[in-house]
């Protein structure tokens, strides 16, 4: 799953794609770099980011939406948000997949409007908001926690008509840089659910601040973190660098062939 933030202050590429031509040039680059899917956002989940109306999040991410699926008519779209308007919008406008980082906790309708749809969900672990996420922290037992969370979530999204699930363990949402270690550790328990799982550790923090470095010098610890996730049952691989990624993904298929 190729990144599109189209966002100002993302952390790694905010800002990158200002205009219709970056934007389509990028999406062609991933998609002959071979990703099976883009995910486009206009709402920054990042620590501490800036609360977006949903107006503008609405004017952002629309037009970007249908520019792609006319240029690229087999593109599968991933719409990354968690309200329910914009999921809707989107999907009515082409869109295939809805991302959701709250797992339907910041829109009441949110599970509703999936179910109505009929598009497969991504469901990922978070507390509290991006904003105030990072408050967030204490568990009593990560894995288990995340498990009781994923096990609601599943249950609430089902009895909504929700029928296509991933999960998303949400590395570096609500988690310190340890717990996001203990984690990975434990991924492959996450398997219990029976769901496609995917992974988002992009050239997170977890990675360039273990190696003291910037997120800009984290693809090669971006690389081993994905290679390690596709070890421990990760379905897919939610990257800014799709030609590593697929990489990644055809050694560990000739692994196990």
């Amino acid at each position: 799953m190729g990144i599109l933030n189209l966002t100002p202050d993302s952390f790694y590429d905010g800002g990158n794609y200002k205009n219709e031509k970056d934007v389509l040039f990028q999406v062609e680059q991933m998609l002959k770099d071979g990703a099976t899917f883009i995910d486009v956002g206009a709402y920054s989940s990042r620590p501490n980011a800036d609360h977006v109306g949903e107006a503008e999040e609405l004017q952002r991410i629309l037009p970007i939406v249908e520019l792609l699926l006319k240029t690229f008519p087999e593109l599968i779209l991933s719409i990354d948000t968690f309200r329910s308007n914009i999921a809707k919008a989107c999907v009515e406008a082409g869109a295939a997949i809805i991302n959701d980082i709250s797992a339907g906790q910041l829109d009441d309708l949110m599970l509703e409007t999936v179910g109505q749809l009929k598009v497969p969900y991504i469901m990922m672990h978070m507390r509290g908001t991006p904003q105030t996420m990072q408050t967030h922290t204490q568990y009593t037992d990560l894995l288990k926690d995340l498990l009781f969370y994923f096990s609601e979530r599943i249950a609430s999204a089902r009895q909504h008509g929700i029928v296509d699930m991933i999960i998303d363990p949400g590395f570096g949402f609500s988690k310190t840089r340890e717990q996001n270690f203990e984690l990975l550790r434990k991924l492959e328990l996450l398997n219990i659910t029976e769901l496609p799982m995917l992974v988002g550790a992009s050239r997170k923090s977890m990675i360039y601040k273990t190696l003291n470095t910037s997120a800009k010098e984290a693809l090669n610890g971006t690389t081993v973190i994905n290679t390690l996730c596709l070890q421990k049952g990760a379905s897919i691989l939610r990257v800014h660098d799709v030609k590593e990624a697929m990489e990644c993904v055809t050694l560990y298929n000739a692994l196990n062939l």
